[in-house]
């Protein structure tokens, strides 16, 4: 299916890197590019003492809209600037609280665009951001370095694959960036020795070669670290501008937690992140 919208949730701080990609990869794809702002509003702790005063909450409510619309006008100029269809809208959130008012953006789209969580400008449930729409979304959602990205056209792809259904979901929703791609690298790493007759992975860059993509099976047996590592090692050794990978994890009492592997990617990844789930 082409990409012809995407939805990317907006930086309160910096310069934007997920934006700015975003309206790149519009523009390559022709594709319309939402900005989403998120206001985090404030909550009153159950164990505060005294009630806070109104002219106080009213502050902090006021202070939390005027972040989001100045990342709004902020990504209205970068779109103007970039000549993409585009809007901008603003969601409202209680801090800690139900990520709905989120959500119901992201499903009616093809990509939702995210930065990283930057430990420099730290940002309220960044991280719960990024986990609930990849988990409750149903979308695929494509995650920004905070450092940006060199490139907002990737030719170099690696695509983890392991054989299930969420590494599958995440090359289906890259078929369109993966036909546009000069190489991509069907990465297997084997924890155990593999009972399989064949190359691991051929059914599979036989599928993606039939979309007229020039593929390499590269298949890492017994890695020495674990498989972050081994991932985030190839994308340094091979200057691969984009990875493309099935994000894991598990919900408990809506409490959503990334398997390891996915975590550590998130929190070091130096190039863009491609995920399905």
């Amino acid at each position: 299916m082409p990409i012809k919208d995407i939805l990317t949730v907006l930086d309160l701080a910096g310069d934007q890197p997920a934006a700015k990609y975003a309206l790149e990869f519009g523009r390559s794809y022709d594709a319309h590019v939402t900005g989403l702002a998120v206001s985090f509003e404030p909550v009153v702790p159950a164990f505060a003492a005294a009630p806070m005063p109104v002219d106080y909450m009213q502050a902090a409510h006021d202070q939390a809209v005027a972040a989001a619309k100045d990342a709004q006008n902020q990504f209205d100029e970068l779109a103007r600037l970039a000549g993409v269809k585009n809007e901008s809208r603003l969601a409202e959130i209680l801090t800690g609280g139900p990520l709905e008012n989120v959500l119901v953006h992201c499903r009616p789209t093809d990509l939702v665009v995210i930065g990283q969580a930057n430990p420099d400008r730290p940002e309220p449930m960044r991280e719960l951001l990024i986990e609930t729409i990849l988990f409750e979304s149903g979308v695929p959602v494509l995650l920004v370095p905070y450092i940006g990205s060199k490139t907002f056209q990737p030719k170099k792809v690696l695509v983890g694959w392991d054989g299930s259904s969420t590494a599958t979901r995440a090359i289906h929703a890259a078929l369109p960036v993966l036909e546009k791609a000069e190489k991509v690298t069907l990465l297997v790493i084997e924890k155990k020795p593999s009972t399989a007759n064949g190359q691991p992975g051929a059914d599979v860059a036989n599928y993606l070669a039939r979309h007229n993509m020039d593929v390499t099976i590269e298949v890492v047996a017994n890695p020495q670290t674990g498989v972050a590592d081994t991932v985030l090692n190839h994308v340094s050794d091979n200057g691969n501008d984009l990875v493309v990978m099935g994000g894991y994890g598990h919900s408990r009492m809506r409490e959503f937690l990334f398997g390891g592997a996915t975590r550590e990617i998130l929190e070091a990844m130096t190039v863009p992140v491609l995920m399905a789930h």
